[in-house]
């Protein structure tokens, strides 16, 4: 049927019957760090201290307040309530709450100063679970780009080729496209009509590679696979290179082991930890050398400490570009490639 149109709804305390909420401290999730640094681009803030955002084929608003984090989900009234256990569980998943952060905050902290000194302000960095193709598809976006742009471009995607769900304000809200939507033949010609650029072949490639090859359900399945594993099949799709196979390993394949480099994530490897890595150039060697040395350091989730800090580095990054002038700004730290 048509998409319904609504109102963003307020919080709990406006309509009580519509939100739920689970138990969830500042110490283990921080919506606000979480879902603005360059893990996922779905996310906008809707209202101060409110998130709204597509998960799983559905419309939501988050919001914490205190040790609760509440949310409601749009266009399921119609059908009767949705099943909250089923709309918690989502939820738990996405952010893997079942993973205890303090815990792992301390171990990491102990064993490397550098990362107690910036974690302090920093509390609540956890990763995402993301559906693989979307993480995908995203991260080829990320290439030589930055948050808002990236945002903004995959904007236009989801109204180009995903479903339309519902509209929220006024503002139409879209599934993200399946692959069949993004594996057609004029993909990649309408992608370049939106902006996309070099970019466009490499999703349109990546789609059909997927749809002729593993499959949505096989690129899911990578999930119980090795992560040198993952990381091989990754690379070897259209314009998925180390970095982006690492930031998709990490966030949507259950490889927590998986630290994602870039240009900057080395230079800190080589400046603040006086690591000798890789050589003049960042080669596959390198990636290599420099995720096993924060391996070494972080342990078996040292993907979810570079988050922390590649989040730390981004606010510090952005608070430094908001004193200085626009200009300057889009020169600035967050041009680098958004994720982490």
């Amino acid at each position: 049927g048509a998409a319904a149109s609504m109102k963003l709804r307020d919080g709990p305390s406006a309509c009580p019957s519509l939100w739920r909420s689970l138990p969830c401290p500042p110490a283990e999730l921080r919506l606000d760090l979480v879902l603005s640094s360059g893990q996922t681009f779905r996310w906008w803030e809707s209202s101060p201290g409110a998130w709204t955002g597509v998960l799983g084929e559905r419309v939501w608003t988050l919001r914490q307040e205190r040790d609760r984090l509440w949310y409601t989900v749009y266009g399921e009234e119609q059908d009767g309530h949705p099943d909250g256990a089923e709309t918690d569980q989502i939820l738990r998943d996405y952010f893997q709450l079942d993973v205890g952060l303090p815990a792992l905050y301390r171990a990491w902290g102990a064993a490397d100063p550098l990362f107690r000194k910036m974690a302090n302000d920093f509390p609540g960095v956890r990763v995402l679970r993301q559906d693989p193709v979307e993480c995908l598809l995203s991260f080829i976006c990320t290439s030589n780009n930055h948050i808002s742009r990236i945002t903004a471009m995959i904007e236009r995607l989801c109204q180009a080729f995903g479903r339309r769900l519902c509209c929220l304000d006024a503002r139409p809200v879209h599934a993200f496209p399946s692959l069949s939507a993004l594996a057609g033949a004029d993909t990649e010609a309408r992608l370049r009509a939106l902006g996309f650029g070099y970019r466009a072949k490499f999703i349109s490639g990546t789609a059909r590679a997927i749809v002729e090859g593993l499959g949505a359900e096989g690129l899911r399945q990578l999930r119980t696979v090795p992560y040198a594993e993952a990381r091989r099949e990754l690379c070897a799709l259209p314009g998925v290179g180390t970095k982006v196979a690492d930031c998709v390993c990490l966030m949507a394949l259950d490889k927590a082991e998986a630290v994602p480099v870039d240009t900057h994530v080395w230079r800190i490897a080589r400046q603040r930890y006086g690591a000798v890595l890789g050589g003049r150039s960042l080669t596959p060697r390198a990636h290599q050398e420099i995720g096993d040395f924060f391996r070494g350091l972080w342990g078996p989730r040292a993907g979810w400490a570079q988050a922390v800090l590649f989040c730390a580095d981004l606010r510090k990054g952005q608070e430094l570009a908001g004193s200085q002038d626009q200009a300057r700004r889009s020169q600035g730290r967050d041009s680098r490639g958004c994720c982490p």
